[in-house]
């Protein structure tokens, strides 16, 4: 990432503010280390010399205590706004990523990218805060502090500034060295700590199906050794941040010694004043003080450019259905129609669905039948706006979906996949409705009342993160019975009774046909013959090679997924 990357402030707000602040307080900063200097020059030198005494230069002194002062409270102030602009930018990437990861569809997601991401948004961000709070205002102090410091030691002693400016470089030029192999270490380790997030994402999504088979202690040499290689990766960057350290200080220190020799042997010679000699001498080190603490701050922040390097390649990726801008009509009232609608599988030579015709009657139940990866899901995908046909279109009402707004569009939607999420609260902040008689009829329908009577507190029992789990089956029942307290017009339900026994799967039968008798639109992906009975209509979804797609939408398609393969 380049040291202040633009693109930090077009999707964090709060950065940008904070970068003002910044240039007020290094401005700021600059003044008061020059001022520091020439007071403590201006109070040191005649007592030396003996022309003043102590009770002469009580003024200056003062003057010097209340700089000190402005110096902390303005380095005070640039840490404390630091950290919190670092928390809220985080906050806001984190959001961000979350939101176009969704957007760019389970089809990305599943590419490998789910658990990587999930390990960018919990974990590898924070290591932005060093970022924000060390680097950034040292890189500002650097375009104010060193310059104004030179100046003025070039106008006091010209011979000192050219001194200067020939040790001056070595910082940032072994800066450079030593920053490439940092950054180097530090994509690593944000490699590995996915690697690590990944597989254990996996073994705790599988862990029930291997206790079941008794193979639970299987991954853990696996585990081991990406735990023991996240590690040697970290101290790898712990190392060479640590040595980098100490190279720029050393450079900063022999460049200052140099610069202080060789005032001090023109002072020894008569050939420069006192004042000009202390003035130069302290002027040097703040001269070299904010390049040296870029080059150490840098290394320690490197973890943090690396995770928000990887922030902007997910925040780059191309958003496979754009939302258009046309209001939806009124899912209620029409139908939705699909002509002709291919679907090209990625990587592999397959359309699912291929040349899929039908049409979803508002009111009625619909059934999307088909064998496993004939493209159900992937329908409903392209029905939610989540994925774009290859080929084909779909009309709501006479409009095209591609020209419909997806927000005015999933207004209208209510969606449970075939694995709903719970988040963490309570029963009843899960639901999203408040307790009365709509909700307790939803759950007798749904049969989400028994779970919830069988809870040690009811609807307040806290699920999700530090609460009490629920199963497969209960969250579905769960998502069941929030659809039916808040229907929507149009409602769509993945594999309803996938996990459910066959009572619970009356249950959802049931549920099916209250919802159509309150003229709801229902569409449901299933081939149980208990969900089959209710339908109105049955779709019948299959899959087909690669090469019937149609030459032109096959070329589209496959520039699309170049495009996407290259972002």
């Amino acid at each position: 990432m380049k040291p202040l990357d633009p693109r930090l402030l077009t999707h964090a707000k709060d950065a940008r503010s904070y970068i003002i602040l910044l240039v007020v307080a290094g401005t700021l900063s600059a003044a008061l280390v020059l001022a520091q200097c020439y007071l403590v020059s201006a109070a040191a030198s005649p007592v030396i010399d003996g022309r003043d005494t102590l009770a002469d230069i009580v003024p200056l002194v003062a003057a010097l205590a209340a700089v000190f002062a402005a110096r902390v409270a303005v380095a005070y102030a640039i840490e404390a706004f630091g950290h919190r602009a670092a928390l809220r930018t985080i906050r806001d990437l984190r959001a961000k990523i979350l939101r176009h990861a969704g957007d760019a569809g389970d089809r990305w997601l599943s590419q490998g990218n789910a658990a990587s991401t999930v390990t960018l948004v919990t974990e590898a961000l924070d290591s932005l805060e060093p970022y924000f709070v060390k680097y950034l205002p040292q890189l500002f102090l650097v375009s104010t502090v060193t310059p104004l410091a030179l100046a003025v030691i070039f106008f006091t002693d010209w011979l000192s500034a050219i001194a200067i400016v020939i040790c001056l470089p070595l910082i940032p030029v072994f800066m450079i060295l030593v920053g490439k192999q940092t950054a180097e270490y530090s994509a690593k380790r944000i490699a590995s700590m996915q690697n690590l997030g990944e597989q254990l994402l996996d073994l705790l999504a599988g862990l029930a199906t291997l206790k079941g088979l008794g193979r639970e202690q299987g991954p853990r040499t696996r585990v081991s050794l990406l735990g023991d290689d996240f590690a040697a990766k970290t101290m790898q960057t712990l190392r060479v941040a640590f040595l980098s350290g100490a190279v720029l200080e050393f450079l900063a220190t022999l460049s200052t010694a140099l610069v202080a020799v060789e005032v001090g042997l023109r002072m020894v010679a008569g050939h420069l004043g006192l004042f000009e000699g202390l003035l130069i001498i302290m002027l040097t080190p703040e001269a070299f003080r904010p390049l040296r603490e870029v080059g150490s701050q840098f290394h320690a922040s490197s973890d943090g450019v690396a995770a928000a390097e990887q922030a902007f390649a997910i925040l780059d990726v191309p958003i496979p259905a754009a939302s258009g801008t046309a209001a939806a009509p009124s899912l209620a009232l029409c139908p939705i129609v699909l002509e002709d609608v291919c679907v090209e599988a990625p990587g592999r030579a397959t359309i699912a669905p291929a040349h899929l015709d039908a049409t979803i009657a508002p009111g009625k139940v619909t059934v999307l039948r088909g064998k496993t990866g004939a493209g159900k899901t992937t329908t409903v995908s392209v029905l939610l706006k989540l994925l774009e046909p290859s080929s084909g279109q779909v009309l709501v009402g006479g409009a095209r979906l591609a020209d419909i707004d997806r927000e005015s569009l999933w207004k209208q939607v209510t969606w449970v996949p075939q694995r709903p999420t719970i988040v963490p609260g309570t029963v009843l902040e899960n639901i999203g409705v408040a307790r009365g008689p709509q909700l307790e009829r939803a759950a007798a329908l749904t049969g989400f009342d028994a779970v919830v009577a069988a809870l040690p507190h009811g609807w307040d029992t806290r699920i999700g993160q530090g609460g009490t789990g629920l199963s497969v089956g209960q969250r579905q029942r769960l998502a069941l019975t929030r659809a039916v307290a808040d229907p929507k017009p149009l409602i769509m339900l993945d594999e309803p009774s996938a996990h459910l026994d066959a009572m619970s799967e009356q249950a959802v039968s049931a549920t099916v046909r209250e919802l159509r008798a309150t003229g709801h639109t229902v569409v449901i992906v299933a081939h149980r013959t208990a969900i089959l009975r209710v339908a109105d209509t049955i779709v019948d979804v299959r899959a087909e090679a690669g090469d019937t797609l149609p030459a032109a939408a096959r070329e589209t398609a496959r520039d699309a997924g170049a495009e996407r393969s290259e972002a």
